[in-house]
């Protein structure tokens, strides 16, 4: 499809919608980005576009806009929420809108590789990338990651397969978007902010698979029941045994063939397992052979905040899992430790239950520290099963507390189990003052 000379709005200034715009005006489009977050919040990123020949328009300017001028299409960041009224007004007046994500799509000039899943995605979209890159097929990530797939797009002529993390909030506008290998990595309840309900999270997930055909692939977690699907399957699982890949006794099974044990790797725990396997059933249906996929995941390092483990104090070791943004990270984390835990946990509210994590966290932890919006509420749910202290909305007295607690061979686990927002800018700059934190304990 062609936006030339097409006027088109672009709902949301965020880095999709930046990118979005910029993609658009090269295609020779009069863009226009809406924003209602106030002007001068917005005031270097107006300048900055305007300079390129890209408008701006932001707080109740933007509803405004919405509401009277023409635009032939509008574009939909994966970061504002449809039912806000900036999105309804163009839906009332029936100008056609997609998503970001199909944007983009629109302009791939290759095969793509998706990944989506509650956790984990981050980290299997940078191994894949890793991975083919190695074994000689040419790849970009970008998506949820960042950069915005629509900021990659144009470098698909010249690559072999786009390696794309795509969130739910992405998937929620698709229509024709069709991946030639799509990664399920598994669900579990978030963002219950933004849904009503777990239905809803989960049917807008699920399109991933949508457009797929009996010629494509999908790689799949096989403790979910998914509905049935057109697309050819590999399963995984690290915590059954019935899947196309497995983990036995530390060690990555592939149809009962050992192919990758966990020790030679830089990551730690079953579901960084899972993440592994995920990645090699991308290589596999690829025609790539283990002898070839295995080295370059040995080499692969982490993500800061994603099970990081920062320094050991006086026989304590401290781990930042500032990215565990939903009570299933929790979950997995702990699982992955085992020796006993002084937890961290907390923060914004987003209607998640902590209720099924309580046998778990009775069973690995110490003590727990709570914090931030959440702390009085996850504190009356455990207090009755084990020791919990209440840093309140000070991080740095919950790693007071956590130090005071803890005892020489013991995890001092940052996983706040939520998200940031209610005291941070993001999980990064949560788990960046952790990190200063921990680094400024005495010795």
């Amino acid at each position: 499809m062609s936006y030339a000379h097409q006027s088109i709005a672009v709902l949301g200034a965020g880095e999709s919608g930046e990118s979005a715009a910029r993609l658009l005006h090269q295609e020779n489009a009069m863009v226009t980005i809406l924003d209602t977050a106030e002007e001068n919040k917005l005031r270097k990123k107006i300048e900055a576009l305007g300079a390129e020949g890209i408008r701006v328009i932001a707080g109740l300017a933007a509803e405004h806009e919405s509401t009277h001028s023409r635009y032939d299409a509008v574009i939909l960041s994966p970061g504002i929420d449809p039912a806000v009224p900036l999105v309804q007004n163009f839906i009332k007046r029936r100008i056609e809108m997609i998503g970001e994500l199909e944007l983009a799509y629109e302009m791939c000039k290759c095969p793509i590789i998706g990944i989506t899943g509650t956790n984990g995605k981050t980290t299997t979209t940078q191994l894949v990338e890793k991975m083919l890159n190695a074994c000689g097929v040419k790849t970009v990530a970008c998506g949820n990651i960042g950069p915005a797939f629509s900021a990659k797009v144009r470098e698909s002529a010249r690559l072999d397969v786009m390696t794309v993390e795509i969130s739910s909030f992405q998937l929620e506008t698709v229509r024709r978007f069709h991946c030639q290998t799509s990664v399920w990595l598994g669900f579990a309840p978030d963002h219950l902010d933004r849904y009503h309900s777990m239905e809803e999270y989960y049917a807008a997930k699920i399109r991933i698979f949508e457009n797929q055909t009996a010629d494509d692939w999908a790689i799949v977690n096989y403790r979910d029941k998914l509905p049935p699907l057109q697309a050819q399957k590999i399963t995984f699982s690290a915590y059954v045994s019935d899947g196309d890949f497995d983990l036995r006794n530390g060690v990555i099974h592939f149809r009962g063939v050992p192919v990758l044990a966990m020790a030679e790797t830089n990551l730690r725990g079953s579901h960084n397992a899972e993440n592994l396997m995920a990645t090699l059933g991308v290589g596999f249906v690829r025609g790539l052979s283990f002898a070839q996929m295995v080295p370059p995941l040995r080499e692969y390092k982490p993500l800061p905040h994603r099970c990081e483990i920062l320094r050991t104090v006086n026989g304590v070791e401290w781990v930042n899992d500032s990215k565990g943004t939903n009570p299933d990270s929790v979950e997995k984390a702990l699982h992955s430790e085992t020796r006993r835990v002084v937890l961290i946990a907390g923060g914004k509210d987003k209607g998640f239950e902590y209720d099924l994590l309580t046998d778990l966290v009775a069973a690995r932890c110490r003590a727990v520290v709570v914090m931030g919006e959440m702390a009085d509420r996850i504190e009356a749910i455990w207090k009755a099963r084990l020791p919990v202290s209440n840093a309140g909305r000070s991080l740095e007295k919950a790693v007071e507390l956590a130090h005071s607690l803890a005892q020489p061979g013991d995890v001092v686990l940052f996983s706040p189990g939520t998200s940031s927002f209610d005291m941070f800018k993001n999980y990064a700059d949560r788990g960046n003052q952790f990190r200063a934190l921990v680094q400024a304990l005495p010795a």
